[in-house]
C-alpha cells in the first residue's frame, strides 16, 4: 500500500462531513432526525438569477474554458458591489479575484504564503478549516483566544505575546468578522487596530467576510480601514448572502500585488468558471436593498423560533447576534456541548452543532442553523416538549 502524504496525516476528515454520514444511517433506520447543524441557505436564490444561468447556459458559445482572473462582468460587478455596500474602492482590472467558492480562497492563500515552518493565527472559536489549511501549506496553526468576556474580540496583548514566541515565521492571521460561530460584530475600532498590529509586525491579514448580509443592517469591509490593502486581504462569498452555496461563487480582494501572487497558485489548480454561472452572479450582486431585506425578515422570524428552542433545552445566549446561527451557552448539567448535541440526536432526533468542533473556547457551547424552514423548527420544539 502506498501511504498517504505526512500533510494529510495531520488533518481529519471535516466534521461535518462525518457526521452528515451518521445523520443519513439514522434516516434508514427511520430516524428522521432534523438537521440544524449545517449553514447551508434552504431558500432558492432570486428568479432573475436563475433565469440568467438559464438563457446563457443554453447558448452555444459559453461552455468553453473562461479567463483564470474571471468575466470582466463578474469583476466589475464585484467592484460596484463593493462600493455600494462597503464604500470600498476596488479596480476590477487588478484588485478583484474571483474564486470557485471563497473556501478555496482560503486554501489557495495559505498555499502562496506558508511554508514548512511557518504559523498562521487562527481564531478560536473559528471555522475549522482554517486550521487545516494551514496545516495542509505545511505550516502550523497557532490559536488565539476569542471568548464572550471579550466581545468575541482578538486580546491584542496576547496577539503581542504570539509574534514574541514566534517572531517573523508568524506570517498570517486569519480572522472572520461578522464572527462564525458566534455572530459577532466587528466595529470599525477593532479592524482599524488589527491592521495597525498587522502594518506593525509584517502579518498578512486574511478576513473572512461571508456574513456581512445576515441579519445586520451595517455591512463593513475590513478594507475600508486606511492602508488596510497594504496588509490586508478579504474573501467574501454569495453562498450566504444571495442563497448561491452550491453554485460555489466567491472572490478574494485586495492589493494588486496580493491578487497576482495567488492567482499564479489558483491558476494552476483550475480553469476558470462556468461563464454563464459568472453571469448569473453578476446579476445577484445588482441586487437591490429589497432583496437583503426579505431575505431578512425570513430570519429573523427563524431566529425567534430557533431562541425559543434554545430555551427549551435551558440555554442562554444573547439576542443580538448576526449571521445566519445562534449561538448560546450550554447549561451546566452537562459536562460539554457533544454529550448535551449527542443526547439531543439519540433520544429527540434534533442535531445541532456542538460548539466545541470550532476549537475549545466552544465546548460549552452549541449553535443553531436558522437554514430550516419555521415549520421544521416549530417541529423541534414540539419534539422538545
Amino acid at each position: 500500500m502506498i501511504p498517504v502524504a505526512k500533510r494529510i496525516e495531520g488533518v481529519n476528515e471535516y466534521y461535518f462531513s462525518q457526521k452528515l454520514k451518521e445523520i443519513e444511517g439514522l434516516n434508514k433506520q427511520g430516524k428522521n432526525i432534523i438537521n440544524l447543524g449545517i449553514g447551508s441557505p434552504d431558500l432558492p436564490p432570486h428568479p432573475d438569477v436563475i433565469k440568467t444561468l438559464q438563457e446563457e447556459s443554453s447558448k452555444p458559445n459559453v461552455h468553453a474554458y473562461q479567463s483564470y482572473k474571471g468575466a470582466k462582468i463578474l469583476r466589475d460587478a464585484i467592484a460596484e458591489w463593493y462600493s455600494k455596500w462597503y464604500h470600498v474602492t476596488l479596480n476590477p482590472e487588478t484588485d478583484i479575484l474571483p474564486l470557485i467558492g471563497s473556501k478555496e480562497g482560503i486554501m489557495h492563500t495559505c498555499m502562496t504564503y506558508l511554508n514548512e515552518g511557518d504559523y498562521a493565527l487562527v481564531p478560536d472559536p473559528g471555522y475549522p478549516t482554517y486550521s487545516s489549511a494551514v496545516t495542509l501549506s505545511g505550516a502550523q496553526p497557532i490559536t488565539y483566544n476569542l471568548t464572550a468576556e471579550n466581545n468575541y474580540f482578538p486580546d491584542f496583548d496576547e496577539l503581542e505575546q504570539k509574534v514574541q514566541q514566534h517572531g517573523k515565521k508568524l506570517k498570517l492571521m486569519l480572522l472572520n468578522y461578522p464572527h462564525m460561530p458566534t455572530g459577532t460584530l466587528p466595529g470599525q475600532q477593532v479592524f482599524e487596530k488589527l491592521v495597525a498590529f498587522a502594518k506593525k509586525h509584517s502579518v498578512l491579514l486574511v478576513h473572512d467576510n461571508p456574513y456581512s448580509f445576515i441579519l445586520n443592517d451595517k455591512s463593513q469591509s475590513i478594507l475600508s480601514v486606511e492602508g488596510a490593502k497594504d496588509v490586508a486581504i478579504e474573501l467574501n462569498s454569495l453562498s450566504k448572502s444571495h442563497n448561491m452555496a452550491g453554485w460555489r461563487v466567491g472572490m478574494i480582494t485586495g492589493d494588486e500585488q496580493r491578487i497576482n501572487e495567488i492567482l499564479k497558485f489558483k491558476s494552476n489548480m483550475d480553469s476558470g468558471m462556468f461563464l454563464p454561472v459568472q453571469l448569473a452572479a453578476a446579476k445577484a450582486l445588482m441586487l437591490g436593498e429589497d432583496w437583503f431585506s426579505g431575505l431578512n425578515e425570513t430570519y429573523k422570524r427563524r431566529k425567534d423560533l430557533a431562541c425559543k428552542i434554545l430555551d427549551a433545552g435551558g440555554c442562554t445566549y444573547t439576542k443580538d447576534q448576526s449571521g445566519m446561527f445562534v449561538w448560546a451557552k450550554i447549561p451546566s448539567t452537562y459536562k460539554n456541548c457533544f454529550e448535551l448535541s449527542d443526547h439531543i440526536l439519540y433520544e429527540k432526533n434534533i442535531f445541532i452543532t456542538p460548539g466545541g468542533i470550532f476549537g475549545k473556547n466552544g465546548e460549552q457551547y452549541l449553535r443553531i442553523s436558522l437554514c430550516k424552514p419555521e415549520e421544521e423548527l416549530n417541529k423541534v420544539l414540539e419534539r422538545l416538549k
